[in-house]
């Protein structure tokens, strides 16, 4: 049986506050948990309703699936959760593409686009201080695993992309074709805030502006969902890339 003041801290890992507080984060799934268990993460317990075959009898509690339902963050629980400490990330040296985030807001979105980084072997991702927190538990899920593969840091974009000596390709409904636009080699992907888009300030510092053309003949669309979008661009970026071989 778990204790009281355990579960009240895990609870307690819904808001960011908290989780700033004691420096941890909330990972579900034994699927995912195996990820982050051969990762740089270092993982400070786990919690689950059966046996989990990749860790030893000693590296995780049994606990009755009643427990699990209280400190369980989805609305039907997976077998396991545990409880990662959160990491101090530094931004890394790179070549090729390299996503920024300017003020994404929603956990979903920014975890699909940490998902999207990893499929694409993107190891870094830049945010904003204003970014949704990666280790938001609905982050987490939506990123599924991909959270352990990718570097994420949060500071001041604008100061990252200034002194910058790599062209930076901000996003935008009004733009340059993404299918017609010559590519650098090293290059900044800006995507911006799902309903502001890329801030004036930020978009200032861009090399070039980019748009994904509409299609068909009514094109009422008015946008895509940023993680979409990050999905779009990415396949043509790699397309080329793989066409270059």
């Amino acid at each position: 049986m778990l204790s009281a003041s355990k579960i009240k801290l895990i609870q307690s890992l819904s808001k960011k506050k908290y989780r700033q507080k004691y420096n941890l984060f909330v990972v579900e799934g034994i699927k995912s948990i195996k990820e982050f268990s051969f990762s740089k993460f270092s993982i400070k317990s786990i919690y689950s309703t059966i046996p989990i075959p990749f860790l030893n009898e000693n590296q995780y509690q049994i606990i009755n699936f009643e427990d699990l339902k209280k400190i369980s963050f989805l609305t039907t629980p997976h077998d396991a959760l545990a409880l990662l400490e959160i990491p101090s990330n530094n931004i890394n040296s790179f070549k090729g593409i390299q996503l920024v985030l300017d003020e994404i807001q929603d956990p979903g979105n920014l975890g699909t686009i940490i998902r999207l980084a990893d499929w694409y072997g993107i190891k870094q991702i830049i945010c904003s201080k204003g970014t949704t927190d990666a280790y938001n538990p609905k982050a987490v899920q939506s990123a599924m695993g991909s959270l352990s593969r990718v570097n994420i840091v949060y500071t001041d974009i604008h100061g990252v992309l200034a002194n910058s000596k790599i062209p930076v390709l901000g996003t935008d409904m009004k733009g340059e074709n993404l299918y017609t636009t010559e590519l650098p080699e090293n290059f900044y992907i800006l995507m911006g805030n799902e309903g502001n888009g890329v801030s004036k300030e930020i978009k200032s510092l861009c090399t070039q502006i980019l748009t994904i053309p509409r299609f068909g003949s009514e094109q009422k669309a008015e946008s895509l969902n940023v993680a979409m979008s990050t999905g779009i661009i990415l396949s043509e970026f790699y397309s080329r890339i793989e066409k270059l071989k």
